[in-house]
């Protein structure tokens, strides 16, 4: 019954894990106009959204 119990479970997060792949982590690095000190900005960006992210 655990067995049955995993694979129910499993198949729901094939559709979510599926969507998730299109996804990616985006660190970007950002001056400081004061200071001039660099800082990192980290973002969840779609795939297709990288490099207009990453231009802006």
């Amino acid at each position: 019954m655990a067995k049955a119990a995993k694979t129910a479970i499993k198949t729901k997060d094939q559709k979510a894990a599926a969507e998730a792949k299109n996804y990616s982590k985006v660190i970007k690095a950002v001056r400081s106009p004061k200071t001039g000190a660099y800082t990192f900005k980290e973002s969840i960006v779609h795939k297709d959204k990288i490099k207009e992210y990453l231009a802006s």
